[in-house]
């Protein structure tokens, strides 16, 4: 289910992701998760735990907060 919060959560991993070069077949392996699912988080379908984003955050050396703030168009 889309949701534009979570859109928006998933258009920060996908940016902090890429900045540690990674790509989400490599940031899935290193949370052993699918890509499948690393990719709908990215596009807003799928809607990560607390838990979920708190092991993104620290695979991406950044704060849970970085994944959670944004702008509001």
């Amino acid at each position: 289910m889309y949701n534009e919060t979570f859109l928006k959560i998933g258009n920060n991993i996908k940016k902090y992701r890429e900045i540690n070069g990674l790509t989400q077949q490599q940031l899935a392996d290193k949370l052993d998760m699918s890509l499948n699912f690393i990719g709908k988080i990215e596009v807003g379908y799928n809607h990560p735990s607390l838990y979920t984003l708190i092991d993104i955050a620290k695979c991406l050396n950044i704060q849970l907060k970085d994944l959670v703030e944004f702008e509001d168009s």
